[in-house]
């Protein structure tokens, strides 16, 4: 997109932030969900379809597009609600990736519309970043499989429409996993929530899948081929997960900048004691640097197009991810002590930020997985 139509989608995007959005991050935090036309708003605003093919109700852009919506509704302050609202950007890509005509048509118009919800169903009580070794089985019968087990920490796992599943259709290891379309009213089906640190009004769920059939049709690309189309997932995953982060970042920052000058201590404005104005510039100065960063790996992603990154983009990638946590993590700190009392009391910006920044840290792969992973693209 352009630089003008980008500055005018930016302005429109910041309007509905500020006026359908910002104003209830509090009260939906505190009931422990938001409304479900959020997404039928955010869906006539076309966010919900940025980067999807017009066929199936989307809106082609490139990455720049995309990180400004992750960075305009970050403005709220709400990890949970960027989570939540956005979960079908992993729940769907593997599905217009890979899935059948048919699927596709089923799936993905109504997802993009508003009118239903996606989710990505991955990990399990027994392991997360170790993909590999997932156990939840899916058993053929005829023309349809039989799911048989647990995912944990699913992210709009409880009002989910649309869930895709990793499951274990052959043996052990990566080569015997597949993904599977399950609906969300397929019996069989339960599901509960789960209380969290952080990400309060983004529900998440623990599954259990006793005795599912889903259809055959809905196998996602081919039998066991799933690993591929989970690993690449994890990258447009990530990507998305570093952007927020730097949002929040940004945010933690603005709030705390917004406090130091008009707090007043010992008869000056708190930005004008030394010691504040280093605090604010160490978090600039992170931010600045993960966000060129971000920007780098994103144009590299970007320029592979239809092709997987190389390794090494995939390598910066992971590292991506963990430094613009970090950045996170340390605005997020920086800015509730510049509050000090305040940024302690719910309601700031900077005390939910501060909350919710271990998931970022954790969800897409740990700081440790990301390192290793990263070593192996090298070949270090």
């Amino acid at each position: 997109m352009d630089a003008a139509p980008l500055d005018d989608f930016r302005a429109g995007l910041r309007r509905f932030v500020e006026r359908e959005v910002a104003p209830h991050v509090e009260a939906w935090d505190e009931a422990g969900e938001f409304p479900r036309g959020l997404y039928r708003r955010a869906a006539a605003l076309g966010l919900l379809g940025l980067g999807y093919p017009e066929a199936y109700g989307g809106t082609p852009c490139d990455l720049a597009t995309r990180m400004v919506a992750v960075e305009e509704i970050a403005r709220a302050g709400s990890g949970g609600l960027l989570a939540s609202l956005f979960s079908h950007n992993i729940g769907l890509p593997p599905i217009l990736a890979a899935g059948s005509e048919a699927l596709k048509a089923r799936v993905i118009p109504p997802v993009l519309g508003g009118d239903k919800i996606a989710a990505l169903a991955v990990t399990e009580p027994g392991g997360g970043s170790d993909v590999a070794r997932l156990a939840t089985l899916a058993r053929r019968d005829g023309d349809h499989y039989i799911i048989e087990g647990e995912k944990v920490f699913i992210t709009s796992g409880m009002r989910a429409d649309w869930l895709t599943v990793a499951v274990r259709t052959g043996g052990a290891g990566a080569g015997g996993l597949s993904l599977l379309a399950v609906p969300g009213d397929a019996p069989g089906l339960s599901r509960t929530p789960l209380r969290k640190m952080g990400w309060w009004c983004s529900d998440t769920a623990h599954l259990r899948f006793d005795g599912v059939r889903v259809p055959a049709d809905h196998l996602i690309g081919d039998e066991h081929g799933g690993f591929r189309l989970i690993m690449e997932n994890f990258n447009g995953e990530r990507l998305v997960l570093a952007a927020g982060a730097v949002a929040f970042a940004q945010v933690a920052y603005d709030e705390a900048l917004d406090w130091a000058r008009q707090r007043r201590t010992f008869g000056h404005a708190l930005v004008e004691h030394q010691v504040i104005r280093h605090k604010l510039m160490d978090m600039r100065m992170r931010i600045v640097a993960s966000r060129a960063l971000l920007h780098d790996v994103a144009r590299r992603m970007e320029s592979a197009g239809d092709r997987a990154p190389d390794a090494e983009t995939v390598a910066d990638l992971c590292l991506l991810k963990n430094h613009a946590t970090a950045t996170m993590q340390a605005c997020a700190d920086a800015a509730v002590q510049i509050l000090g009392g305040m940024g302690y009391m719910r309601g700031t910006k900077s005390e939910r930020i501060y909350r919710e920044v271990k998931v970022m840290t954790i969800g897409g792969g740990t700081d440790e997985i990301m390192k290793e992973l990263a070593a192996r693209q090298l070949g270090i």
